[in-house]
């Protein structure tokens, strides 16, 4: 991969992980049109430390209120009962575990499914199926929730269920931010709510899979066919610079309009992969080691 196709790729990745239209999708499918093949789960997810960085950047402030509530009600600030220890009394505190019991989901499946998650599943078909499904999903939980609630009416149940969600985008396609935003939707928190928490959750779970991931690379080498070290670093600071600039333009977007556009967008993205796979442009499997 030339330093110019890592920087394309960086620039897609910005622009497509925070908005519900799946980063993992669009770079395996941009990978194979600009010649370079599927870029790989491990590329992908290293290149999402970018965004991710990007995300700590924005929410450096609401991060360090959550970490610094949830120590201080660890060491008994506000009771030394478990309850108060836990958060019971302050939702800071309680958002840090809320977040905890979020990742759960995606550390387990992600384990227990890395080996389909790096091959059988980054096949263009599943991709295509998934984009129009949860689009589908995304317009109907859209269209129905009742956007009442905001971060306050979490609870572990409902952290659980966001969690539950965000493992699906282990699967190109469905998208992280998509797959947490229609559960929010459907649970009846409001556009601004559910994107703020899919922001927040994602930041353990994107950054453990990235690090993991890179470190891996750096023990093994990269994989045979994948992107060097040197491509994959430029596309991840094109990532994280272009990640920034979406964040703000994307929770002002979802603060006034639904998010009827990203269901179609996805539909359209579909329709086209069909026809580039039908006419051999694409190939199904190009790239895959299984």
């Amino acid at each position: 991969m030339s330093a110019w196709e890592a920087i394309f790729l960086g620039l897609v990745q910005g622009l497509t992980e925070f908005l519900p239209i799946s980063s993992s999708a669009h770079l395996r499918i941009v990978g194979e049109l600009i010649g370079s093949d599927d870029p790989g789960a491990a590329f992908t997810a290293i290149t999402q430390i970018g965004t991710e960085a990007a995300v700590v950047l924005y929410y450096r402030r609401t991060i360090r209120d959550i970490l610094v509530a949830w120590w201080r009600a660890l060491r008994g600030r506000d009771g030394t009962g478990w309850r108060a220890r836990m958060g019971a009394h302050d939702e800071q505190a309680r958002m840090a575990w809320y977040i905890a019991l979020g990742s759960i989901p995606i550390v387990v499946l992600g384990l227990l499914f890395q080996d389909w998650i790096e091959t059988g599943l980054r096949n263009l078909w599943i991709t295509v199926t998934m984009l129009v499904v949860f689009a589908l999903l995304l317009g109907w939980a859209d269209r129905v929730g009742a956007r009442r609630r905001t971060l306050d009416a979490l609870t572990p149940r409902r952290a659980l269920a966001f969690g539950l969600a965000q493992s699906l985008a282990l699967v190109p396609g469905v998208s992280r931010s998509g797959g947490t935003i229609t559960a929010g939707l459907l649970m009846g928190f409001t556009r601004k709510a559910a994107a703020d928490y899919s922001f927040l959750l994602a930041i353990p779970a994107v950054l453990g899979s990235g690090l993991y991931q890179l470190a891996k690379s750096v023990g093994e080498g990269p994989a045979e066919g994948s992107p060097g070290p040197l491509a994959t670093l430029l596309a991840t600071i094109v990532a994280f610079a272009v990640g920034y600039v979406v964040i703000i333009g994307f929770l002002k977007i979802v603060s006034t309009y639904s998010y009827k556009p990203f269901v179609v967008y996805r539909i359209v993205l579909a329709a086209v992969v069909v026809v580039l796979l039908v006419t051999g442009v694409l190939s199904a499997t190009s790239g895959i080691v299984v």
